[in-house]
């Protein structure tokens, strides 16, 4: 058994580390968050101490160790912008770390917290859960099976409807969430680059508070994307069904199907870092490259290859901004 702790208990992601915890046979021993709506602890770990000041939280976990039951891991599911700081906080109090995608905003801070596991000893590892998935493992071997010296045509469009609350959080704020591409994009870029090899080309045709469209060459495939959080972009047959959400993946004009089999993958994702086999910080690097190119690169409009989606209407911020 295992000594876990958690830093952001409170937020969305939280509970299927939780679970993961639960069902690889761990204990938590601590959490911290500064909101305190942390109930859903009692249906995992009610004995875990919880704090909301870092401080304390900080002290409680050093004199754990001094009673000679230390920290084995820390889980890292804060806010975007925290993950590299959290990391790095962990590792120097002796854990080894879980942390939950993106691992950091710029790629140049993975190779900073190499150096501190190579500093510290310990392992940081991240989710990278769509590695994990039975279909996209299946597509790998297809392609890997294929020829070497073939271009795939990939379309992934993604709409995951949010409310005006978005944009009043830290997700709406791109200095914090990294954007929309970084936000909800990361883990299909790394499937897409895990897949089809590293990038040629990174193109941006359209971005905006809601949306993000583009084009990526990759070794052997040319991606057109559109990322959406605006339930206005979802199309018909989703809203006849009541679906607020959208996901689809086409490789040469074939409907690649991975919609279910997503809810043990955290879980998976566990069972593999305590095997000794989990995806290392610095395995997404490619991932984080490509989201930042994205977030800092000058959209170039509707001129050569673009996702059919990108063309939509853009809609005004809720808050005028």
């Amino acid at each position: 058994m295992k000594n876990f702790a958690i830093i952001g208990v409170g937020g969305y992601i939280a509970p299927r580390h939780l679970k993961a915890i639960k069902d690889t046979g761990n204990t938590l021993l601590s959490a911290y968050d500064r909101n305190d709506s942390v109930g859903i602890m009692d249906s995992y770990f009610p004995s875990a101490a919880f704090f909301t000041e870092q401080e304390l939280f900080d002290r409680h976990n050093s004199r754990l160790k001094e009673r000679g039951n230390p920290l084995d891991f820390i889980t890292v599911c804060t806010p975007n912008y925290l993950h590299d700081a959290h990391t790095r906080y962990a590792l120097r109090l002796g854990c080894d770390v879980i942390c939950e995608k993106p691992v950091t905003l710029n790629p140049w801070n993975i190779e900073a917290l190499q150096r501190i596991e190579n500093e510290t000893g310990h392992k940081a590892y991240t989710i990278l859960q769509l590695r994990l998935h039975d279909s996209v493992a299946a597509l790998k071997r297809r392609i890997e099976q294929g020829p070497q010296n073939r271009k795939y045509d990939v379309d992934l469009t993604y709409i995951t409807s949010r409310g005006n609350w978005y944009y009043a959080s830290w997700k709406g704020d791109v200095h914090k969430s990294g954007g929309i591409a970084t936000n909800i994009g990361v883990h299909f870029y790394d499937m897409l680059s895990w897949i089809f090899g590293p990038v040629e080309q990174n193109i941006v045709h359209v971005s905006s508070h809601d949306r993000v469209a583009g084009y990526l060459e990759l070794k052997q495939a040319r991606v057109r994307y559109f990322l959406s959080i605006n339930a206005e972009t979802l199309p018909r047959e989703a809203v006849e069904a009541g679906q607020r959400t959208y996901r689809t993946i086409k490789v040469n004009d074939e409907e690649f199907e991975f919609s279910a089999g997503f809810t043990e993958l955290h879980t998976r994702s566990y069972e593999k870092i305590l095997a000794g086999e989990g995806f290392r910080v610095g395995e997404a690097y490619n991932c984080i490259s490509i989201v930042h190119d994205i977030r800092n690169a000058v959209p170039v409009g509707f001129v050569g290859d673009y996702h059919p989606l990108a063309k939509l209407p853009l809609s005004k911020h809720p808050f005028g901004w």
